[in-house]
């Protein structure tokens, strides 16, 4: 038998992407899904205090109802928000799929070396991915954070948010020698892909999917 996913949502966008993408991928027959999230202001308002236990706190209750609902494991679509996984990993009733891990091991796989990091300004700031990823410039880390709170996880994709992305990704290549861009906010890969980026890309909304669906294999 199949093993139950449990998603512990945050935002909309990238839950959605996640959900979508192990649906479609893992075919008619894909494993049973269970999500939930709270209200993405609960979050986001313990983010701004930066409160980590208090959003440990509130993926903890989400794993709670999860394993409630017969799910087995669980994935959280939401790079950010797994600085909080350290303070509640130990008392979870389930065990988790840690997207950073995830990430790693592909551009391992793929035998990447230098890798850029793109995601909000909590994220680029924390130690969720290893410390010799390329971070992006203090302007940079700003504005991509702006690009994803104000637009993309509310659904809006402007033109100039996606060559802002393009642009920070083309200097990991030119300036700082990268040979793969890291999309770590798990929207950033609705508006960025191979097709448009400087660089290969590791999109971590994907990759957890699809772990998540060998996993349940």
């Amino acid at each position: 038998m199949t093993q139950h996913i449990g998603i512990v949502a945050c935002s909309a966008e990238g839950a959605a992407l996640c959900y979508r993408t192990i649906c479609m991928e893992g075919g008619r027959d894909h494993p049973e899904i269970s999500m939930h999230t709270p209200p993405f202001g609960d979050y986001v308002r313990l983010i701004d205090r930066d409160d980590w236990k208090g959003v440990g706190e509130l993926m903890l209750a989400s794993a709670e109802k999860l394993a409630r609902n017969g799910a087995d494991f669980l994935i959280c679509p939401d790079n950010t928000i797994h600085q909080a996984l350290p303070y509640i990993e130990e008392r979870s009733p389930l065990p988790w799929l840690h997207i950073a891990r995830v990430v790693g091991a592909e551009a391992e796989a793929r035998g990447f070396r230098r890798i850029g990091l793109t995601g909000t300004r909590w994220l680029v700031l924390s130690s969720v991915y290893p410390a010799e990823y390329v971070r992006p410039t203090d302007e940079e880390r700003e504005e991509t954070s702006r690009i994803i709170m104000d637009e993309l996880v509310n659904g809006v994709f402007r033109p100039e948010g996606v060559a802002y992305f393009q642009k920070v990704i083309g200097r990991f290549k030119e300036e700082e020698g990268c040979d793969a861009v890291a999309l770590c906010c798990t929207e950033i890969p609705l508006i960025i892909s191979d097709a448009n980026s400087p660089l290969p890309v590791l999109d971590s909304t994907r990759l957890l999917a699809r772990a998540a669906l060998q996993r349940a294999s």
